[in-house]
């Protein structure tokens, strides 16, 4: 009836609205997920452009806290999955991830994670929609890349503020949990001491606390003042390095030590290598110390 059909075409219209309505809210990332094939032997190469595209568009236009983002605070990240094998829909290999934050009163952004997730596969149809859903496990896609972007969100915030990103954490255990049900590699304890399982248990461990306290005041009081005030800034990131000393005494392999080095080992020689010189001994020991395994790191800085 013609009833029905404008209360189909208002239905309609409802929903067309309410799609625009999603896409103008302020997203929080700006994210780069790049497919790297080189090493499958296929000829068709277009599933993985599929799925880069459809990945882009997954992490871009959904909103994922109900915090307002304005343009200029998009958390910069990075996907970088290296394929190793596609067989029948079932991907393998190992994916990179990166994020950054923009440091207060200037043009630089500091890396806040780099982290190689060695061993990924999940299943994929070209064309299948990417749908996340905090309270299932959709797919393992979706909990992969849904789980690295509630961590980025939790460490960016907690970048800012002390301890800001606890509920982002929450969120990426909550994927964990969901995911160990599903068979899937790198979502349990016992499959290795550096998977998704462990980066979010010591993340949000007391045991490891330093981590945290460090992240923040590495970057508020430290690099966030570096503009105004270079010494005083340096002074700040020492002070907050030396926190990780305990940490270190407590669990010298700890995953977050590591963790921490490799976003920041070439940020802590470009900084004191440079600007005003201040009494840098005593970090230089602890950093031989603590983080043993970029010595050639740092020698470098004079």
């Amino acid at each position: 009836s013609a009833a029905s059909d404008v209360y189909k075409r208002q239905l309609y219209l409802l929903f067309v609205i309410s799609l625009f309505s999603l896409n103008v809210q302020a997203q929080e990332l700006n994210a780069q997920v790049i497919i790297n094939a080189d090493l499958v032997n296929q000829t068709n190469q277009q599933i993985f452009k599929t799925l880069e595209r459809s990945l882009n568009e997954f992490i871009n236009t959904r909103s994922w806290t109900n915090v307002e983002f304005l343009p200029q605070e998009k958390i910069t990240c990075s996907f970088v999955i290296n394929l190793t094998s596609y067989n029948a829909s079932k991907f393998e290999g190992t994916l990179q991830v990166q994020s950054q934050r923009p440091i207060f009163d200037s043009n630089f952004d500091s890396p806040i994670l780099n982290f190689l997730d060695k061993d990924i596969s999940f299943n994929y149809e070209e064309f299948q929609p990417l749908f996340y859903n905090p309270s299932a496990f959709e797919s393992n896609i979706v909990a992969l890349i849904s789980f690295y972007i509630y961590t980025i969100l939790g460490l960016d915030a907690d970048t800012f503020k002390f301890k800001g990103g606890s509920s982002y954490f929450e969120q990426a255990q909550k994927i964990v949990n969901l995911s160990q049900l599903s068979g899937q590699k790198g979502w349990k304890q016992n499959e290795s001491v550096r998977n998704r399982f462990w980066l979010i248990d010591t993340m949000r461990s007391n045991t490891f606390k330093e981590y945290r306290e460090t992240m923040y005041a590495y970057h508020r009081k430290g690099m966030d003042v570096m503009t105004q005030s270079p010494e005083k800034g340096k002074k700040e990131m020492m002070l907050a390095l030396s926190g990780l000393e305990k940490l270190f005494m407590r669990r010298p392999n700890a995953l977050l030590l590591q963790l921490f080095f490799d976003a920041k080992s070439d940020e802590i020689v470009n900084v004191f290598s440079s600007g005003p010189e201040v009494d840098f001994d005593q970090t230089a020991a602890l950093l031989k110390k603590i983080a043993p395994f970029f010595l050639p790191k740092w020698k470098q800085i004079k």
